[in-house]
C-alpha cells in the first residue's frame, strides 16, 4: 500500500496540500500503529491525522516546497562548465525534485564530516547525494537509499616515467598487482572515507601493515598527486578513476582492492517516507534509457576529460567565462558579487557577444537599443562596453528601488526582474501585491505572483496598474534561474 501511495501524482499532491498530507502521511502512520486495513478503498475525508509529522520527512518537504541536499564537488558529481552547473548527482537531484514537485537547494562540501553534520542537523539537509559506499558501520548513522550505481575500489599508482617506451611485461613488473604487495606501502586517502575502511580491512586480510595517511584532499586531488609524483598510491572508486585516467595517461587503475560495492544516497533514519519515495523513483529511473545516457555522459564520455582540463571548468581553471575579469572589475559599480552578474550574463546571452534577440536586445548583457543609447553603446561596441553599460543599468534600477526596498538581498530580486521586464511592470506588481494583502517589499510568494499573472486581464486591467500587459512568466522564471545559478557559482567558483 505504501508503494501505491508513493506512486500518486506529486504535482496533484503539491497543488492540493491537504489531500497530499492525507495520502502520503496518514496511511503509513496508521499502519505503524498496528491497525489492519482491508482491501476496501477509504475515502479521504474519513481519514483523520493528529500525529505530528517529522519536519524532515517527505510531507514536510512537500509542504515547504523545497528539498535540501548536500553533495561533493568534483569533475563528475557537481561542477560548473562554461557557466553551466553540471554533474551526475546534480542532474539526478533536479529530476527527483521535479518528480515530487518541489524546488532544489544545494549545499556543497567535500568534507564527509560536514555532509554528515548537515544531514543530522535539524532542517539543514534532507539528503546526502553523492557516491556513498554502503557499509555496515555507516548504516548505524545513515539510512541508505536504493543504490544509484555500483563500483569497486581500485589502487591508483603511477607507471614508470618512461612507460611508453617499455614492454607491457616490464611495466607490469613495476606495478603493484597483488594486494599482498601493499604490505609496507604508504597509501594516501581522503579522511573518513570508505577507502580508509577498506585498507584497514585489507591489512587484516593480508596480515601485514599498510601505512594509511588520511588527508583533507579529496580523491581527485590525490589522483593528481599520484600522477605528478607527489605521492605513490591512493585509492579511488573505479568509475571516477576511469574518468581521471583519460587525462592522466601515466596512472594505472587496474588493481582492484574490493568487490563491487553499492553506491547510494543517504537520508536520516527518521525519514522513512522520503527514503521510500527516493527508493521507488530511483528503482524505476535506473531502468530507463535516460539514466543510461546520463551515466554514460559523465563516466564513459571522452569529452569529460576535455571539459575538466578546460580553464572554464570550475575544477580545471576555476573560471566561469572569458569575461570574468570584466565582471569582477565592473561589479563594483552596483556593489554586487561578480558571480551574480556573470549568472545574469549567462541567462541573457550564454556569454555570446554576437547574440541578438527577436526584440533587438544585443551583446553579452542583451541591452535593448533604447537602454544601450543611454550609455552610448551600439551593436558594434566592444564586449567590455556592453558589460559596463549593463552593470550601469543595474545600478540605475537599484538606486530607484533603494528607498522603496531597503533590504539589499531582497532588492536584488526586484532589480533582476526590472532588468528583464522593465521597472514599471515590477512597480505595478508591487501595487497589486499591496492591494491584495501581500507584502510589496518581498519577492517570493508575494510580488512574484503578480508579476507572473500580469498577462491576465484581471490584473493588467486593474486600476492600480499603470503599464498594462506583460508576459510575466519570463521575469518570474528569470529571477529564479539567475539566483539558482548564482548559488552554483558560489559553490564552485571562488569570489
Amino acid at each position: 500500500m505504501q508503494a501505491y501511495l508513493l506512486s500518486q501524482n506529486f504535482e496533484t499532491m503539491r497543488q492540493q496540500k491537504f489531500v497530499k498530507l492525507l495520502l502520503v502521511v496518514t496511511v503509513p502512520l496508521l499502519i505503524f500503529t498496528g491497525l489492519i486495513f482491508t482491501n476496501r478503498s477509504v475515502p479521504v475525508e474519513e481519514v483523520m491525522v493528529e500525529e505530528v509529522v517529522n519536519n524532515n520527512d517527505l510531507p514536510a518537504i512537500l509542504e515547504r516546497g523545497v528539498i535540501k541536499a548536500t553533495t561533493d564537488y568534483n569533475s563528475t558529481n557537481y561542477f560548473v562548465y562554461r557557466g553551466q552547473p553540471m554533474g551526475f548527482h546534480l542532474e539526478l537531484l533536479k529530476m527527483f525534485a521535479q518528480h515530487i514537485g518541489v524546488e532544489l537547494e544545494i549545499f556543497v562540501s567535500n568534507d564527509l564530516d560536514e555532509n554528515f553534520e548537515c544531514l543530522m542537523s535539524e532542517g539543514d539537509c534532507n539528503i546526502i547525494a553523492m557516491d556513498l559506499t554502503v557499509t555496515r558501520s555507516r548504516r548505524d548513522i545513515l539510512a541508505f537509499t536504493e543504490p544509484h550505481s555500483q563500483t569497486r575500489q581500485v589502487l591508483i599508482q603511477r607507471r614508470p616515467d618512461n612507460w611508453y617506451h617499455m614492454r607491457s611485461s616490464e611495466i607490469e613488473d613495476f606495478l603493484v598487482r597483488n594486494q599482498l604487495d601493499l604490505a609496507g606501502k604508504t597509501v594516501h586517502v581522503h579522511k573518513n572515507s570508505a577507502h580508509k575502511i577498506r585498507l584497514r580491512n585489507l591489512m587484516e586480510e593480508i596480515g601485514d601493515t599498510i601505512y594509511i595517511v588520511e588527508t583533507d584532499f579529496e580523491p581527485e586531488i590525490l589522483i593528481e598527486k599520484v600522477a605528478n609524483g607527489e605521492i605513490e598510491y591512493t585509492v579511488g572508486d573505479e568509475h571516477v578513476a576511469q574518468v581521471n585516467s583519460t587525462y592522466y595517461a601515466n596512472i594505472d587503475i587496474q588493481t582492484p582492492l574490493s568487490f563491487a560495492q553499492n553506491l547510494s544516497w543517504a537520508v536520516r533514519h527518521d525519514t522513512p517516507l522520503l527514503q521510500a519515495a527516493i527508493d521507488e523513483w530511483m528503482s524505476e529511473f535506473k531502468q530507463t534509457r535516460q539514466y543510461s545516457n546520463l551515466y554514460n555522459r559523465y563516466f564513459h564520455n571522452p569529452r569529460s576529460s576535455m571539459m575538466a582540463q578546460s580553464p572554464y571548468h570550475s575544477l580545471g581553471g576555476g573560471r566561469i567565462s572569458v569575461y570574468d575579469d570584466h565582471f569582477k572589475r565592473f561589479s563594483e559599480i552596483v556593489g554586487w558579487d561578480w558571480r551574480l552578474i556573470a549568472s545574469l550574463a549567462f541567462q541573457e546571452s550564454r556569454f555570446n557577444h554576437t547574440a541578438v534577440s527577436w526584440a533587438g536586445a544585443f551583446g553579452i548583457m542583451q541591452l535593448m537599443p533604447n537602454t544601450a543609447s543611454m550609455y552610448n553603446v551600439t551593436q558594434t561596441s566592444s564586449p567590455v562596453d556592453n558589460i559596463v553599460a549593463g552593470v550601469k543599468y543595474l545600478e540605475w534600477i537599484d538606486r530607484r528601488l533603494q528607498e522603496i526596498i531597503p533590504d539589499d538581498e531582497e532588492r536584488i530580486k526586484f532589480v533582476l526582474a526590472s532588468y528583464n521586464v522593465g521597472l514599471g511592470h515590477v512597480l505595478d506588481a508591487r501595487r497589486l501585491a499591496e492591494k491584495y494583502g501581500k507584502d510589496p517589499d518581498v519577492w517570493k510568494d508575494n510580488v512574484d505572483y503578480y508579476v507572473l499573472n500580469k498577462s491576465k486581464p484581471k490584473y493588467y486591467l486593474d486600476p492600480v496598474v499603470k503599464h498594462g500587459y506583460a508576459r510575466g512568466a519570463e521575469p518570474f522564471h528569470y529571477v529564479f534561474e539567475i539566483l539558482e545559478r548564482y548559488e552554483h557559482y558560489r559553490n564552485a567558483v571562488e569570489g
